[in-house]
C-alpha cells in the first residue's frame, strides 16, 4: 500500500502565496518522478509540475516565474511553491508519484481558492 497526501491548501487573496506540501509513505521502495495537476471545475486536470529524482524539474507556461517546485528525498516529498497567486489558479491540486517500477500513485487532492 502507497499513501500519498497533500496539504497546505487554502484561500488567499490574489497576489499572494501559498506552499503545497505531498508526502508519500508505505511500501515505496524508490520514487522516479513526482508531479503537481491541477482541475478547475469544468476543466480537464492538467499538468502544473514536474521534478525527476535527479532535480529535474518542468513547470507550465501559465505558472512560470511564480511557481517553484522541489523535493526531498529522504522525505518522499514534493513542494510546490505558489507565489502571485492569480484568481485562475484556483483548482484542485492533485499530487502523483510514479515509482522506479512506473507504478503511478495520487493524493485526495488540495482545494486552492485565489480570491480577486
Amino acid at each position: 500500500q502507497v499513501q500519498v497526501v497533500e496539504s497546505g491548501g487554502g484561500l488567499v487573496q490574489a497576489g499572494g502565496s501559498l506552499r503545497l506540501s505531498c508526502a508519500a509513505s508505505g511500501s515505496i521502495f524508490s520514487i522516479n518522478a513526482m508531479a503537481w495537476y491541477r482541475q478547475a471545475p469544468g476543466k480537464q486536470r492538467e499538468l502544473v509540475a514536474t521534478i525527476t529524482s535527479g532535480g529535474s524539474t518542468g513547470l507550465a507556461d501559465s505558472v512560470k516565474g511564480r511557481f517553484t517546485i522541489s523535493r526531498d528525498n529522504a522525505k518522499n516529498t514534493v513542494y510546490l511553491q505558489m507565489n502571485s497567486l492569480k484568481p485562475e489558479d484556483t483548482a484542485v491540486y492533485f499530487c502523483n508519484v510514479v515509482t522506479m517500477s512506473r507504478r503511478s500513485y495520487w493524493g485526495q487532492g488540495a482545494q486552492v481558492t485565489v480570491s480577486s
